[in-house]
């Protein structure tokens, strides 16, 4: 009962400030974003969700395409073309796009690129509702009359010294990476990051971005999704305005891929030059996003890091005084996700020591040494976030972004209150099973990190 009180609370909140349509039937209580969707002749998907509770509107264009669809010796062009999308197309000068969304009061101006897809967003002024559309329209349609090979080196580089500061110099960042590489090996477009290989960024030409380009930023391998502050007459007619007269291409068809599997244990032992301390990380091949068990391996992750009281950091942390930080999550992909269990280490701890402690944990996970009132805390800390998110138009986690992550991945964005039946509906014994089946000790890639000055330091590395 205080759960549901709780939840009701915070819904009650939630749609008094957005356009979030709530259904109440007994003691459940359900959610809904009202959208409309339809498609224009040359492909492109469109949702329309309608919220006049603020005088703003969201707009935000996903191509599906990413890491994913990147073939060996390619990697990276998702993550590059992000970028030169916003250095100016056909009608719009170089550098002038951000710019003339800030000069008529945009927020949350974005492009990321993950393994699966590719986003681009902004909220403005809802009577700016056409300047958005319109710059939006122009790099999807007119891109490639002002791509240059000045433009392409430029962007090149910076995406060079992202590399070199997120991996490359990051403590860490290059242990992670040979870790990620030996669990999705070669051919497997998740082998490398999303930012792709120094090889493959260099050797990226001209001719190659355009056809990355041509096959996969049409509109027949993309959705627009517009929330907030207008009418669907109004927007219908900019849509088409601005969309409806881009050219019409074949849908691309995405690659076929299969699982990867981990048939015995694979071990990284990594001498690291950057970070200061001994660092653990486990990773386990698991269910994609929101197929069975994914739900269940979000609730276990929460009950294990999530808190000072959490599993992990009672024990590693407290206790026993052995960690740094520990964490724990669910990184859920399209293909394929990954669990982790990643700890640092305090000054001359093994790793290996640590590694033993975080798999006691999980043996009296597995032994069903849970509380129900365990699992209702994590499930009600995933409402809370997933709630909170909803607060907002677009942006990470707002209206606009979930619409498109529900299509994107199931074809459905009305999928929402399922989305959260998923999270509800996880029992003890579905923790336990994933614990059991998924966190198996002879399926699972195990990385030692220690820092090159350490006095035992690892003579080798070992994969499969």
């Amino acid at each position: 009962m205080q759960r549901r009180l709780t939840l009701a609370l915070i819904l009650a909140g939630i749609v008094g400030l957005t356009g979030i349509g709530p259904v109440w039937g007994g003691d459940e209580t359900k959610l809904e974003i009202p959208y409309e969707k339809y498609t224009l002749d040359n492909g492109l998907e469109v949702i329309l969700h309608e919220d006049h509770t603020l005088p703003l509107v969201a707009v935000s264009v996903w191509y599906h395409v990413a890491a994913y669809h990147e073939v060996v010796g390619k990697s990276g062009f998702a993550h590059l073309f992000e970028h030169m999308m916003f250095q100016g197309s056909g009608h719009i000068a170089d550098d002038v796009h951000i710019r003339t969304l800030e000069n008529i009061g945009a927020s949350t101006i974005n492009g990321t690129t993950s393994f699966d897809r590719t986003n681009y967003f902004e909220t403005v002024p809802s009577n700016h509702l056409e300047t958005a559309l319109w710059l939006e329209s122009d790099r999807m349609g007119f891109l490639l009359d002002a791509l240059s090979q000045k433009k392409l080196d430029n962007q090149r580089d910076v995406v060079k010294n992202e590399r070199r500061q997120g991996i490359e110099t990051r403590p860490y960042g290059l242990a992670e990476e040979k870790l990620w590489q030996a669990v999705f090996p070669k051919p497997h477009p998740y082998h490398g990051r999303v930012i792709g290989s120094m090889a493959d960024l260099s050797a990226a030409s001209l001719e190659d971005v355009r056809q990355f380009f041509t096959t996969w930023y049409a509109p027949s391998n993309a959705t627009l999704t517009i929330a907030g502050d207008f009418t669907p007459d109004q927007a219908k007619a900019l849509v088409q305005k601005y969309f409806g007269s881009l050219a019409k291409t074949a849908k691309p068809v995405p690659p076929k891929v299969a699982d990867v599997t981990i048939a015995k244990p694979i071990l990284i032992e990594h001498a690291e030059a950057i970070g200061k301390l001994p660092k653990l990380q486990v990773v386990w091949l698991t269910p994609k996003i929101y197929a069975a068990g994914d739900a269940a391996a979000d609730v276990l992750s929460n009950l294990l890091s999530n808190g000072k009281s959490s599993r992990l950091h009672k024990k590693l942390i407290h206790e026993l005084e052995l960690a740094q930080s520990v964490s724990a999550y669910q990184y859920s992909l399209g293909a394929q996700s990954v669990f982790f269990v990643d700890v640092v280490g305090r000054t001359g701890v093994a790793p290996k020591r640590l590694l033993t402690e975080v798999d006691a944990v999980l043996e009296e996970i597995r032994q069903g040494k849970v509380k129900q009132q365990d699992v209702e805390r994590a499930v009600n800390r995933f409402e809370t976030s997933f709630f909170k998110g909803l607060q907002r138009l677009g942006g990470f986690g707002g209206k606009a972004e979930k619409l498109q992550g529900y299509n994107h991945f199931l074809g459905d964005p009305g999928f929402m209150a399922r989305d959260l039946d998923r999270y509800r509906k996880v029992s003890i014994e579905e923790v336990v099973a994933f614990a059991k089946n998924e966190l198996d000790t002879a399926k699972r890639a195990v990385l030692f990190a220690v820092p090159a000055a350490a006095d035992e330091q690892p003579k080798k590395e070992v994969t499969r």
